[in-house]
């Protein structure tokens, strides 16, 4: 794995030019991390893709017995500590399991509903008595979990949830009353983390066993897709349970809530990276061997349009989750499972990047969308039958972007979030502001022209002075009202995100040239020159559309002008790229790049 000297910094690409913070590449993973990924790997291939019509059927019965064989197979423990019968493994290794394990979207919502967000609340939050009492059976699939926290009126605002938990006069349990819906697992969990408002508004996080009296799930939900996980309400009708069983302290499970979320964010962008590498396999696969005039369609340019953009979105895509991995276990490693603070540490470590995670999910889940509904065209009608697993995977794709709080809800949280740390001097946003204006003094920058990948660079530090500009106006013009305008927020999150996966697609690529040279790494160049170019483009064009609705007369003049100091036209032969992109994946019939 790549060391680094010093524990980066959350959104620290704004701050750091590109390229000069190492960062994490499948070339730094070590034989431990590939050998869990092949067992996974295996895993997939051997128990869960040739059962995708009976899971596809509603057949969750046999999901949950998959599941307990995952954990038979060591995949249900990967998160857990050693002391509590798991395996205790790195991010790194974590995120390569999920990666593997999403090649089928419905085992990986389930697989996540229990290892992810099912476990890790108790992990994180409960005390040594119920860790050792519930872990274990989790760890090995003997219990099975879901996560309990959307109702029927309050979805992104999970605070505003109704179901009620009252302490009983002799102060020993809870009685529980109330409705969640959307609930993966519901059907087979033996336990669930529930969040509830204690006397009228603490919100507050409780285990709850599925066999305790009042405990009750509704009907299967008929969902677009999914439809091999199991997802229904969970009913709590006088659940009577002990005090012991609450999670965390009365009045602070919002920070259960919010601290999982950000671990759901990453993984959720790593599932969709995985379910993106299963999509190409299978358009391009279809692409060789359907043919049409005497061709087989993947000699057509129209094809290759489709197939090399895919390929260069989903190399900057995993480019920025693998990223995001290394630095999270970078601020890891030294803490102990048997710390004390383990939780509140751990936690504070998945904090620092709850930027990035934003970022990913929202990524992630765009490209996920791109990539299917290409899939789905590539296959032209056959791809809008059930018999093609297309069909599927397009249906599976859209909920990711309603997944772990809304796209639109991580948009606006992402300007909010690095505003914040600016205003609190963890983030000297204000020194990057000077730099921009002293560009502007300057005039126009030539852009370098070479054949490795300081063109790269260049058009990403422009793309961040053009964000930050954008960004500045957007502060000044509002000041803190700024958190009201939702359509600003949006338009200013746009142009971050992409500014991260620039950052990170050139960072691997330049990391990938200093190891191996420039010549050795000519499809890596071009998925990087394809995606940037683009990439920086849709920067500059969201910029110029906010100085246009927040400005006016001479002051829009004067930022149109600045913008356009800072603005280059790309000369980057797209075309070529996607060709050459697109060749690649028709000899090699996978992704690439792993």
């Amino acid at each position: 794995m790549t060391e680094y000297k010093e524990a980066p910094k959350g959104c620290e690409f704004l701050l750091r030019e590109v390229a000069t913070q190492a960062i994490l590449t499948p070339e730094d993973f070590t034989e431990d991390q590939k050998m869990f990924r092949a067992s996974a790997q295996e895993f997939m291939t051997r128990e869960v893709l040739p059962m995708t019509e009976k899971l596809e059927k509603g057949d969750h019965a046999l999901m949950a017995d998959i599941l307990r064989k995952a954990g038979e197979q060591g995949l249900l423990m990967i998160d857990i500590p050693e002391t509590y019968g798991g395996l205790g493994v790195d991010k790194t290794t974590s995120m390569l399991v999920t990666e593997e394990l999403s090649r089928y979207a419905s085992f990986a919502t389930s697989h996540g509903a229990h290892a992810g967000i099912g476990t890790l609340p108790l992990l994180f939050f409960g005390n040594n008595e119920q860790k050792a009492a519930y872990l274990p059976k989790l760890a090995t699939g003997e219990w099975l979990a879901a996560y309990a926290l959307t109702e029927p009126g309050s979805g992104s605002d999970a605070l505003a949830a109704k179901t009620k938990a009252v302490l009983t006069e002799d102060g020993e349990h809870y009685v529980l009353n109330g409705t969640k819906m959307w609930i993966t697992n519901a059907g087979f969990a033996d336990l669930f983390t529930v969040f509830c408002q204690v006397d009228g508004d603490k919100f507050t996080a409780f285990l709850v066993e599925a066999d305790r009296a009042g405990v009750s799930t509704g009907a299967e939900e008929h969902k677009m897709g999914l439809k091999g996980s199991s997802t229904r309400l969970l009913i709590l009708e006088n659940v009577k349970i002990p005090k012991e069983n609450m999670l965390g302290e009365v009045g602070k499970g919002h920070k259960i809530a919010f601290n999982i979320l950000n671990i759901g964010r990453f993984k959720l962008g790593v599932g969709v990276l995985g379910g993106c590498k299963r999509l190409l396999e299978v358009g391009v696969r279809y692409a060789n061997e359907r043919e049409a005039f005497g061709e087989p369609i993947s000699s057509f340019g129209a094809i290759q349009l489709k197939l090399g953009e895919s390929l260069a979105q989903i190399y900057a895509l995993q480019s920025a989750c693998y990223r995001v991995a290394g630095y999270m276990d970078n601020n890891l490693d030294s803490i102990k499972a048997d710390d004390p603070d383990y939780a509140s540490k751990t936690m504070k470590a998945i904090e620092e990047y709850a930027i990035e995670d934003s970022i990913i999910k929202v990524i992630s889940s765009d490209i996920g969308q791109y990539i299917a509904y290409e899939a789905v065209q590539i296959h032209g009608g056959m791809g809008y039958s059930s018999e093609y697993e297309v069909e599927r995977g397009y249906r599976d794709m859209r909920i990711n972007s309603i997944f772990e709080g809304t796209n639109e809800i991580n948009r606006m949280l992402i300007p909010g979030m690095i505003l914040k740390r600016t205003m609190k001097g963890e983030l000297n946003l204000f020194e990057v502001i000077q730099g921009v204006e002293a560009t502007l003094k300057q005039g126009a920058v030539e852009a370098p022209d070479d054949d490795g990948i300081a063109y790269d660079a260049f058009l990403v530090e422009q793309a961040k002075k053009i964000a930050i500009y954008a960004a500045n106006h957007a502060i000044q013009k509002y000041m803190m009202a700024l958190k009201d305008q939702q359509q600003v927020l949006l338009s200013l999150a746009d142009m971050i995100i992409h500014v991260y996966a620039m950052d990170s697609t050139v960072a691997r690529t330049a990391q990938w040239i200093d190891a191996q040279g420039a010549d050795e790494v000519q499809a890596q160049r071009d998925a990087t020159r394809l995606y940037v170019s683009q990439s920086f483009s849709k920067v500059a064009t969201w910029a110029r559309e906010l100085v246009c609705n927040i400005s006016e007369g001479d002051d829009l003049d004067a930022h149109l002008d600045a913008l356009e100091i800072l603005t280059v036209t790309p000369r980057v032969p797209t075309i070529a790229l996607r060709t050459r992109l697109a060749k690649l994946l028709i000899e090699r019939e996978k992704y690439p790049f792993s």
